[in-house]
């Protein structure tokens, strides 16, 4: 197995090598050049030999400062365009995303050190509040076995927070609730909820509202299940029967397991009784306040779901009540109609994406929803993505073309269709619309430009969309157009550890990666009285080094 994980890694860098791709130069709209990035004409799955730090910055870029967390830093970043880091926050643990509040405080979700049985990438199982100089003003924690915050949360209008939890179940629970037996790992199965937290300062919060993927269940494989029903005539339920969690490659053992732990590849407390346990990976979550209605991001389904926040504690459980009649069953879905019965797998439009979000009132685009298409299938691949390929015990020889792990990423904005009232559409026997997108971003050479995980999009206040290219630790601007006005690569590499050793996060050979990043303009009230200039000394940048080969066989 280590030579496995060897050839894994030298694999991913192969293919920084040996994808061709080709970029020119582009002209914005009113026939102004400028200057554009040229991308080496290879194709750089990890960024591990990219140039790092500000690529590009034209004059047409949106001011302001970024905010992001290196992957395996307990830092939070506050950056100008320039690329100069001008505030940071210093913390114990490490952190997926955090947001700024207008009053200068900072929210951060935060990896616990200690928290039992989940293992999927993006735990967290803590939120924490720091002040403007990085004192911590509230600590909530939220797990045990069988819960677990993770991935993203949202701060809402009245000081709550939404946030994603896993809702472990046993194997008894899930054939109880018609899961095929032949899809239930020992460890059982981890669908999602969604918990609105009332802050109590300095520490906890109260659960003053919840919704359970749980509760809204259909399959059509047990008759004698109470769930049980044709899933194509119940669009508003969830088939519990979707197989997208299981990954790709033959299972592994408790063995493997460990040595993909420790190498960073795997996430603690990965086991061979919990491979396919994460059924659905909810990844980001999203609220307007407007309709009092949520969106998520449903990975292992190629899905959105939006769900109605004005439901009770009991009318989200069910099929009635809340301000759109409906209960907790779900208002609209999109990105893969297969799932309720109205598609095949050419139908499907979303692929392991990320950061589904409303654009808000006032931006071009205002109401509609915009997602990361992460991973979108090449036919002419070998693998069905890249976790696939890495999931191949033995590489025949560590050669890869870009039809071996040929998939790639794109920005999609899409428009929910509805009613005089405002009710999305369900049509009855057909797949629920958008059939297309009313904008959408992929590179000039398509190839370039994919992040098989992490990743999100921001539509700015002048039309423009910031981009976060995951894998690869790249943020970039475009403009409506498609043309990118701003370029940035993040040079931090950080080595935060677990106290047993292992990686935080399972970032593998990702080490510059970034889970999201967030542009807050200059004119923002956090930075009211604020001297933001250049902090010094600024982080020392690591600059990759491929090992000698004898270090490399030593793992």
């Amino acid at each position: 197995m280590k030579k496995n994980i060897c050839l894994v890694f030298t694999a991913l860098l192969f293919i920084s090598y040996s994808c061709k791709t080709e970029t020119s130069k582009k002209e914005v709209s009113e026939n102004k050049e400028i200057r554009q990035w040229k991308p080496e004409d290879t194709r750089s799955l990890t960024g591990l030999f990219d140039k790092r730090g500000l690529i590009n910055d034209s004059e047409y870029d949106t001011q302001g400062y970024v905010l992001y967390e290196p992957s395996l830093g307990t830092f939070s970043y506050l950056m100008d365009k320039q690329g100069d880091i001008v505030h940071q926050w210093t913390a114990s643990l490490n952190s997926l995303n955090s947001y700024l509040m207008p009053n200068g405080h900072l929210f951060r979700l935060e990896r616990d050190e200690n928290f039992p049985t989940f293992a999927a990438g993006g735990q967290a199982g803590r939120i924490r509040e720091y002040d403007w100089d990085g004192n911590m003003v509230w600590d909530f924690k939220y797990f045990d076995e069988k819960k677990l915050l993770h991935h993203d949360f949202e701060i809402m209008p009245n000081g709550n927070i939404l946030a994603i939890s896993y809702d472990a179940k046993s194997p008894e629970e899930a054939i109880a609730a018609g899961r095929d037996p032949k899809h239930i790992p020992k460890a059982g199965i981890w669908p999602d909820k969604v918990i609105e937290i009332r802050p109590t300062k300095p520490s906890g919060g109260e659960i003053v509202w919840e919704w359970k993927m749980w509760d809204h269940l259909i399959q059509d494989i047990d008759s004698s299940k109470a769930n049980y029903g044709v899933i194509s005539d119940f669009p508003r339920k969830i088939n519990i029967n979707v197989l997208g969690g299981e990954g790709g490659g033959p299972p592994m053992s408790d063995e493997q397991i460990k040595q993909m732990i420790k190498g960073g590849i795997l996430t603690s407390n990965a086991s061979a009784d919990n491979q396919g346990s994460d059924i659905s990976h909810f990844n980001s979550v999203n609220y307007n306040a407007d309709l009092d209605q949520i969106v998520v991001s449903v990975p292992n389904y190629g899905e959105i779901f939006i769900i109605d926040h004005s439901t009770t504690k009991e009318e989200a459980k069910g099929s009635s009540g809340g301000r759109w009649g409906h209960g907790g069953d779900l208002l609209y879905r999109w990105g893969n109609p297969k799932n309720y019965g109205q598609g095949t797998e050419e139908d499907q439009k979303l692929f392991g994406q990320h950061d589904v979000k409303w654009v808000p009132s006032d931006y071009p685009g205002e109401g509609n929803l915009m997602v990361f298409n992460n991973d979108i299938l090449n036919p002419d691949s070998k693998f069905p993505n890249m976790f696939a390929a890495l999931a191949v015990a033995e590489f025949p020889e560590v050669k890869m073309s870009i039809n071996d792990v040929g998939n790639y990423s794109s920005i999609l904005e899409f428009i929910p269709p509805i009613n005089e009232n405002g009710e999305y559409l369900i049509p009855a026997n057909q797949a629920i619309g958008p059939e297309t997108p009313s904008w959408g971003y992929t590179a000039p050479d398509k190839y370039s430009f994919y992040s098989a995980f992490m990743s999100g999009a921001q539509r700015l206040k002048n039309g423009n969309t910031l981009i976060t290219q995951g894998m690869q630790g790249r943020i970039f601007e475009v403009t409506p157009e498609s043309e990118i006005v701003w370029d940035y690569l993040g040079p931090y590499m950080f080595n935060y550890k677990l106290p047993d050793g292992t990686p935080s996060q399972p970032v593998g050979p990702f080490i510059y990666g970034l889970f999201r990043s967030t542009l807050l303009t200059k004119d923002y009230p956090a930075f009211k009285g604020k001297d933001l200039k250049p902090i010094s000394p600024q982080p020392e940048p690591f600059i990759f080094k491929m090992p000698p080969p004898e270090e490399v066989n030593e793992h």
